[in-house]
């Protein structure tokens, strides 16, 4: 690692959150100031390219002037009073919880950006939907790095507006509706939210979420924690999404571009399971620990449910969406990272920390595959699927083939590739969860879920063989194998996913000691 100046880090964290949001409005201007094309088109496609690719670079220099021996210390702080009247500040800061999740949503952008120059998705102007993903990419960014309850509100419902008109005007069939329910759905959850986090402030006379975990509830009686965590972990729950508040989920998934389901599984899904652990957990412990039991039982059931719906779409003759399934499939993995943070310990926490990882690494590859899938097909149905195949991808397009294969065992929990250490960690939470909660309660919860990483094995390799597994039938037509621009966007996300299940220090490293002591009592 590199020694970097504080006041450097300081306005790398700023750059990195505010540098998208300059970008979307140059995006909009008559000459976007990117890289030139042969075509106006071009130009802003590369224009988005290039602001994403420098806010990664930004994220990835933030990785290296990281203090790696301190990483419960709150690093590139910025404390401006924005609204002295309320006491609401421009508070920004990383640490070993959120500079993971920051450097994932800048690596996912980016890779979309890259995708999206080579194949932009049918819809307006290619000005607007670089704009609208740079501005996604800024709320998502906010939403990791502020360290203020009005600031995180703000983030988190920024990424609301660009997500639905992704949804739509490039989506595919049905994406009106599912636009209006993921809206819906979410800004009604983010208004309960809002009353939640203004009770929180308002009682504890600050919105500073460094300054609340310090606190750690004392100065909150325990029927207003309990209150505001009611409160707050609705809309939460909406955004992971928790059973059975999902239903929004499949819906746009289906309906969305391949970009904006990567993007919506990756790193949206993550804002909720995000303001469980930063929020919730350290500033509302009781609260927290009364309804922990419950929110552990609507994540098994949403583990079991998930699998059971995939294994129902998987099935031939079900006429099951491949992305569908894959929607499904992300109820059941958060599902297990709402099991890890509901067992309130630092085995739990950090194995849902690292599972939201894993999952943005995983389904991001999934949907990109499945997403080329369609290109070459022009379906994601799985009955239709196999039989413009032949069930033989392996065959047809080898490359290709290989590559949903090792995501799907990767989504599996394949020993050595990332998805292992979430779920398991969360298990073993669940074995031993804190002291306050009952036992056997969650060594039912344990069994239950682990009996779920059965069935997503079993949904999991039926579409494998389905889709890749078989002779190539004679005179059947051609696919088009990877091709350089889908290998340059998703090798990372490979390499990553085995990084990650070979070398888990290289995540836990930097996520245990600061769960270990926001649970203690607060972030330094």
């Amino acid at each position: 690692m590199i020694d970097i100046n504080e006041s450097v880090m300081q306005f790398l964290l700023a750059f990195v959150v505010v540098g998208p949001l300059l970008g979307a409005a140059a995006a909009l201007l008559p000459a976007p100031p990117g890289l030139k094309g042969k075509s106006p088109e071009q130009a802003v496609l590369r224009h988005g390219v290039t602001v994403t690719g420098v806010v990664l670079l930004a994220a990835i220099v933030l990785v290296l002037g990281f203090d790696h021996d301190h990483p419960s210390k709150m690093q590139a702080s910025t404390d401006i009073s924005w609204i002295p009247a309320l006491d609401v500040r421009i508070h920004l800061g990383i640490d070993g919880i959120s500079l993971p999740l920051l450097v994932l949503t800048a690596l996912l952008t980016f890779l979309c950006a890259l995708y999206s120059y080579f194949k932009l998705p049918t819809g307006p102007s290619p000005k607007a939907f670089v704009a609208l993903l740079l501005v996604l990419e800024s709320g998502t960014l906010a939403t990791f790095a502020v360290l203020d309850l009005i600031l995180f509100f703000l983030a988190f419902e920024t990424v609301l507006v660009p997500m639905y008109f992704l949804i739509a005007r490039w989506g595919g069939e049905g994406r009106t509706r599912a636009a209006w329910k993921f809206i819906l759905y979410t800004l009604l959850g983010s208004v309960v939210m809002l009353l939640g986090l203004l009770l929180i402030g308002i009682r504890a006379g600050t919105f500073d979420m460094v300054a609340l975990a310090t606190d750690n509830g004392r100065s909150l009686t325990t029927s207003v924690q309990v209150i505001a965590v009611l409160a707050i972990g609705i809309g939460l729950a909406v955004k992971t999404p928790m059973w059975p508040l999902h239903s929004w989920l499949p819906d746009a998934h289906t309906a969305a571009p391949t970009v904006g389901s990567v993007l919506l599984a990756g790193l949206l899904l993550k804002m909720g399971t995000y303001g469980f652990v930063r929020i919730l957990l350290p500033a509302a412990p009781d609260g927290f620990r009364t309804f922990a039991p419950y929110l552990a039982a609507f994540a098994v059931v949403g583990i079991i449910y998930g699998s059971l719906a995939c294994l129902a779409l998987a099935k031939r003759g079900a006429k099951g969406d491949l992305k569908r399934l894959i929607a499904y499939s992300s109820v059941g993995h958060m599902g297990f990272v709402l099991l890890g943070i509901a067992t309130m310990t630092p085995t739990g926490v950090n194995g849902a920390l690292f599972a939201n990882i894993a999952h943005g690494l995983i389904t991001g590859l999934l949907f990109f595959v499945v997403g080329a899938l369609k290109d070459r097909t022009g379906t994601t149905d799985l009955d239709t699927l196999a039989e413009e195949t032949g069930a033989a991808l392996y065959g047809k397009a080898p490359r290709l083939g290989g590559l949903l294969a090792f995501a799907a065992v990767a989504s599996l929990g394949l020993p050595g590739l990332a998805g292992f250490w979430g779920e398991m960690l969360a298990l073993f939470g669940a074995f031993d969860p804190h002291e306050g909660l009952s036992r056997p309660a969650f060594l039912t919860f344990m069994a239950i879920a682990a009996f779920g990483t059965l069935l997503t094995a079993a949904y999991m390799l039926i579409v494998v063989r389905r889709v890749c597994m078989g002779a190539v039938p004679q005179e059947s037509p051609k696919l088009t194998d990877v091709r350089t621009y889908e290998f340059a966007a998703w090798t990372p996300l490979v390499v990553l996913t085995v990084v990650a299940g070979l070398w888990p220090k290289t995540l836990l490293g930097l996520t245990d000691p600061a769960v270990q002591q926001l649970l203690s009592g607060g972030t330094r």
